[in-house]
């Protein structure tokens, strides 16, 4: 039974992984630059949501400045009886 492993072309690309003394080397830097790519995108990302984040956040002050205070009802005394 074959399993997808035993295509030729995984044999052909583990065979120069093997011929090649440095293809560790170069398959550990690759995976880095793909790590640092991604954490630079994400970093973009939060980047981006924080200032949408204060935008909003200073579009709603602004709003509440333009409206009139609201006033709370005042409680009535209350007066002794003697």
């Amino acid at each position: 039974m074959a399993d997808g492993t035993s295509t030729p072309s995984s044999r052909e690309r583990a065979a120069r992984l093997f011929r090649n003394p440095n293809a560790w080397e170069e398959r550990t830097q690759l995976v880095k630059r793909e790590a640092e790519a991604e954490r630079i995108a994400v970093d973009k990302k939060t980047a981006r949501l924080k200032a949408l984040r204060l935008e909003k956040e200073a579009a709603e002050r602004e709003a509440a400045l333009a409206m009139p205070p609201v006033e709370k009802p005042r409680r009535a005394r209350k007066t002794a009886t003697t």
